[in-house]
């Protein structure tokens, strides 16, 4: 296994880099105070450069490359501001869709004309998806949804909401099956019909809002089901191995972040008549932050390659997400202890940084999932 970059990857590394740095950090810089939303103007240069199509299949307009290519980009991005890197995400599951609902949807989707949110959570169900009580329930050739759900972002700044949906009654003995995906189309700006919701207040991953939804017999054609009937536990997990690479991704940039920060920092702050980069203190840090997001960008290299050969890496993937995360939260903070009291102000983009890093550690499944995931194969499943 090779893990030099290809001169191709190199050259989109740069491209995604030299974006990040002179369109995104700006933006981010101005934008995240304020809590304002990511602008029309970035997503449309996004597009310009095919990042929303990164991993969509070339017959459907997408550039066709794999994970490794995703994650180096979101690293990039993610160095920048977490959310501009997260809003290239395709729809999760789109390769369980039909070949009539590709041919309609990936072309938009991979020139960012439609971007999707996903609405799997609710107010007492997170990472236990078999305890949805949201239903959907059959009216001639459409579906009719209602419940709450929590945690949706971008559920106004979407064009469409996937929206997982109990369809069967729930059996005791397999409560994951019985629920459905269907893909909620809507008007960019405004929320489904007959869907109500509010903005959830949270110390974070600002460009966005994230949502609080109430749906209320929201009508939903059954064209716009995705994968089979009860079988959405599955399309929710068959890309988690991706989904959490990219999350590690997030991590990795966040972190890259606050490193290049202190580092500047390190070098302009005088304190005792020298730069404080000139303390032991100060530099053993920063060789301790550089060898973690190092140590970390390598693991989700491995994992990468190893999703695009088709080899199974849930394991790896867990891993990878749990140690980028933790790493994330943990260099983020020192970036903010090398700035001093500097590093608890907004003039300093590292708390944004550190901010952020705090959630990575709780979506895609929390550490403590993951902790889970890596635990069971190496010890196996608990007895119930």
């Amino acid at each position: 296994m090779s893990f030099s970059l290809s001169d191709e990857q190199k050259m989109i590394q740069d491209v995604a880099r030299d974006f990040a740095m002179n369109e995104v950090l700006p933006i981010a810089n101005e934008y995240d105070p304020e809590r304002r939303d990511i602008p029309d103007s970035l997503r449309a240069k996004l597009a310009e450069l095919g990042f929303f199509g990164i991993t969509i299949p070339q017959q459907y307009g997408g550039l066709g490359l794999g994970c490794f290519e995703y994650c180096l980009v979101t690293e990039e991005l993610a160095r920048a501001w977490m959310s501009v890197s997260s809003i290239i995400r395709p729809m999760l599951g789109y390769q369980l869709m039909t070949e009539a609902q590709k041919q309609k949807y990936l072309p938009k989707m991979a020139t960012g004309e439609m971007i999707f949110a996903f609405s799997m959570s609710e107010p007492g169900t997170g990472s236990d998806i078999s305890g949805l009580s949201t239903r959907a329930e059959r009216d001639g050739d459409d579906w009719l949804i209602s419940g709450s759900k929590y945690w949706c972002t971008n559920a106004d700044g979407a064009d469409a909401i996937l929206v997982l949906a109990r369809t069967e009654p729930v059996d005791k003995a397999k409560p994951h099956k019985g629920i459905s995906a269907f893909l909620v189309e809507k008007t960019r700006g405004a929320l489904p019909d007959n869907c109500a919701g509010a903005p959830i207040p949270k110390i974070g991953y600002f460009g966005w809002k994230t949502w609080e939804l109430a749906f209320d017999k929201t009508r939903v054609p059954h064209a716009n089901m995705v994968s089979e009937p009860g079988r959405a536990f599955y399309l929710a997990t068959s890309g988690l191995e991706v989904a959490r690479a990219h999350t590690a991704a997030r991590a990795i940039g966040l972190a890259r972040g606050a490193l290049e920060d202190a580092l500047k920092y390190a070098q302009e702050r005088i304190q005792f008549g020298k730069p404080i980069g000139e303390f032991q203190a100060i530099r053993f840090k920063l060789g301790q932050m550089a060898t973690d997001i190092e140590a970390a960008r390598q693991l989700m290299y491995s994992v990468c390659r190893k999703i695009d050969t088709g080899v199974r890496c849930d394991l790896e993937a867990s891993m990878v997400k749990l140690f980028a995360t933790e790493m994330a939260e943990r260099v983020t903070s020192e970036a903010i202890q090398i700035h001093g009291g500097a590093g608890y102000t907004t003039h300093y983009a590292v708390e944004r940084h550190w901010r952020d890093a705090r959630l990575t550690k709780i979506f895609e499944g929390t550490s403590e999932i993951q902790l889970r995931v890596i635990s069971d194969h190496l010890l196996g499943k608990p007895a119930k």
